[in-house]
């Protein structure tokens, strides 16, 4: 499976935020994901 995190869900992930569902952090820490974060961008 394959997940593609944003930037809040990544930081959530790492700093166990509660904002993080139970089922996101699963799918997350699960070994069949394949985790890829899209990185933020400003464009001002």
């Amino acid at each position: 499976m394959n997940c593609l995190l944003d930037t809040h869900a990544f930081l959530w992930f790492v700093n166990d935020h509660y904002s993080l569902g139970a089922a996101a952090r699963d799918t997350i820490e699960d070994e069949r994901c394949l985790v890829y974060l899209s990185a933020a961008r400003h464009l001002w």
